[in-house]
């Protein structure tokens, strides 16, 4: 019987460790998801950067300095949103 009583509080302490180690596992899958959406947001956030540049160079190029003008604009307020925005999430 004492065999018996000792290997199931061994089994319930097993148990008890696993749920924790489990518990554990999942709050870090957890943050590297959060991690890798953040990662992901800032690469589309680069693209649409690096894609409105190659367009001002371009209507420059061409002359259409209107078109260059605002599409400045237009970079410089993303950039302006992504500094105010990136002071709140610090």
């Amino acid at each position: 019987m004492k065999n018996i009583s000792k290997d199931q509080q061994s089994i319930k302490e097993g148990q008890i460790q696993v749920r924790e180690k489990f518990k554990a596992i999942e709050e870090e899958c957890e943050q590297l998801r959060a991690e890798t959406s953040k990662i992901i947001r800032q690469s589309a956030n680069t693209q649409i950067r690096l894609s409105l540049m190659f367009n001002i160079l371009k209507a420059r190029e061409q002359g259409d300095f209107a078109k260059a003008a605002h599409l400045t604009q237009l970079l410089r307020q993303i950039v302006a949103g992504e500094i105010n925005g990136g002071q709140n999430q610090g």
